[in-house]
């Protein structure tokens, strides 16, 4: 399963996107919520159930004694969204302030991650909340930046709006140089859509130059209730705004595979044929002369 980080230049709705994915999964997900700004879920959609003594923070304390302690502290921070426990969340910090504190556990977190994917089926979302840029590089404590050079892909969030694709813009060229340096490729980076404003999928792709592999109605009570809790709307359940949420989680786990599988085999068959035909006919030319 994949490792899926979603960004945005402004806020554009990650946490509810990242909520509608965790929740619409077909299969059992995780939603770790890692923006350095702070958390909301726990005071919005979990509406106060759990207190400060769970979440990412005390993950960086556990980090400093070792990998086995920061794997057992990750297992018991862990809250169920729904009364199977399928749906799982690492709650985010309560104050900004401690962002600083996890610098150095974001590429151990990174791995636990990873783990939860590939050995426990995991579809993973991180929260990695506004992207921040220092110098054209991404901000080393404003951005939880190895949990998204290590993740699978890296979802874009963005509105249909001429603000939002204007601020978003300016994030895609360092954002790609960044991910080509330090991650696996700026092929891991995607739009998702929130159909709030007027332009469309097919506009938005071609205005970023990146794909957009999913789109979600804006539903604003159905995202009102994921971003900050409160009364269920009626419909929740069947809303399209889950429906397509979704749909996008099959698109991801299809686009993460196929990577998977071109890193595997980097050179296309094509390629590989024509390296093969030209140390033949070099061979035959040798024999010849």
């Amino acid at each position: 399963m994949p490792v899926t980080a979603l960004i945005s230049a402004k806020s554009c709705g990650v946490t509810a996107t990242a909520l509608a994915l965790t929740l619409a999964s077909k299969r059992p997900s995780l939603l770790a919520e890692c923006d350095p700004a702070g958390g909301t879920i726990r005071t919005g959609f979990m509406q106060g159930t759990t207190t400060t003594g769970y979440g990412l923070y005390h993950l960086a304390t556990a980090e400093r004694v070792g990998p086995d302690a920061l794997a057992q502290a990750f297992a018991s921070h862990l809250l169920p969204m729904d009364p199977d426990g399928h749906r799982k969340l690492l709650p985010g910090l309560t104050d900004p302030t401690q962002a600083a504190a996890l610098a150095r556990t974001w590429s151990a977190l990174a791995e636990v991650l990873h783990v939860m994917a590939t050995d426990a089926e995991h579809d993973v979302f991180i929260d990695a909340g506004r992207l921040a840029l220092e110098a054209g590089r991404l901000h080393p404590t404003l951005t939880p930046a190895p949990l998204i050079y290590q993740a699978d892909l890296v979802a874009l969030v963005v509105r249909g709006t001429d603000q939002s694709l204007m601020l978003a813009r300016h994030l895609i060229a360092p954002l790609r140089a960044e991910l080509d340096e330090h991650g696996s490729g700026s092929d891991a980076l995607v739009l998702l859509l929130i159909e709030d404003g007027p332009y469309r999928a097919h506009q938005v792709a071609d205005a970023l130059s990146v794909p957009v592999l999913g789109a979600l109605p804006w539903e604003p009570a159905i995202a009102g209730f994921l971003a900050g809790g409160g009364r269920v709307p009626r419909g929740y359940g069947r809303s399209p705004l889950l429906r397509h949420a979704r749909t996008a989680t099959e698109q991801l786990e299809a686009l993460a595979q196929r990577r998977r599988i071109h890193q595997q085999w980097p050179q296309p068959a094509h390629a590989q044929i024509a390296g093969v035909l030209q140390r033949l006919t070099q061979a035959q030319e040798a024999g010849h002369g």
